[in-house]
Parts: structure tokens; C-alpha cells; sequence
């Protein structure tokens, strides 16, 4: 059964059915900024169960380059997870500020990591190339994605 989850407006769904040591989930938006922005919180919301828990206390901007808007996806995810092993941060607002097919600026908000406070489900190592997938649809933009845990 695919456990759908909804964060604001950002929809996103984790996919049972797909990975057997890993977490699948899929990601939707209506533009490409809101895809990457629903992608994001889904990275972060296999980590921990309320991102209403972590405070916007930090301020991260980052760009980031790739070769299409598969590779941009990868990279922009791929770079979250790199956060969170090097500075220890986790963010509950993404805001895309200029979008291309092969770059994008995003605004991270959120906080350094407290098992404390924060309710740790796993450890999301990486994201994986396997069935991963970006694709334009009818109602805008939809990915697939893959995350070792």
C-alpha cells in the first residue's frame, strides 16, 4: 500500500511496492520549481516523521548545474543529503528561486539535526539512479525517485 503524504501544497507519495531496501517515493508539481520543491520534502520527510518539527532557524542558498532536468533533479537532491551528512541540516522550507531545465537557485530553510527533538525514522544515504525519472505530464511535472537508506 503507497502511503501519500501531503506537506502544505506539496504532494508526494512513498511507493512500497518498488524498492526492497530502499524508499521509493514519487513527486508532483505543476511547474518544475514546485516538482523540485515536493521532491525535496519528500527526501526529507524519509528522514523525519513531522517537518512541522524542524524550525527555519538556518538559511541556506544553493545553485545547482546538470546536464537535463533528470540530472538537475539528482544533483539538487543529492546535494540535501550531502547537508545533511556534512553540516547536520534538515529543512522544512524549499523555496526555488530561478529555475532552468539545467539550473536552479533554492532558499533552504530549517535546522541542525536533534534526535531529541526531531523524530528520526532512517538515514537517507543516497539517492539512487535506479528507475529514477522525471517526466512532463498533463498537469505539469512528475518524478520518480529512489533513496538508499
Amino acid at each position: 500500500m503507497d502511503i501519500v503524504l501531503q506537506y502544505g501544497r506539496m504532494p508526494y507519495k512513498f511507493m512500497e511496492d518498488v524498492a526492497w531496501a530502499d524508499i521509493a517515493f514519487e513527486a508532483t508539481g505543476r511547474t518544475l520549481a514546485e516538482l523540485f520543491e515536493s521532491a525535496a520534502l519528500a527526501v526529507t520527510n524519509t528522514m523525519v516523521r513531522d517537518l512541522n518539527g524542524i524550525h527555519t532557524k538556518t538559511m541556506k542558498r544553493i545553485e545547482i548545474e546538470g546536464r537535463d532536468v533528470e540530472n538537475l533533479l539528482f544533483n539538487f537532491l543529492q546535494e540535501l543529503v550531502f547537508l545533511k551528512d556534512a553540516e547536520l541540516l534538515l529543512f522544512s522550507k524549499i523555496k526555488i528561486e530561478d529555475m532552468t531545465e539545467t539550473s536552479c537557485t533554492a532558499v533552504l530553510r530549517g535546522e541542525k539535526i536533534n534526535p531529541k527533538k526531531h523524530s528520526l525514522i532512517v538515514d537517507v544515504k543516497a539517492v539512487t539512479m535506479h528507475m529514477f525519472k522525471v517526466e512532463r505530464t498533463s498537469k505539469g511535472w512528475r518524478a520518480q525517485v529512489i533513496l538508499d537508506v
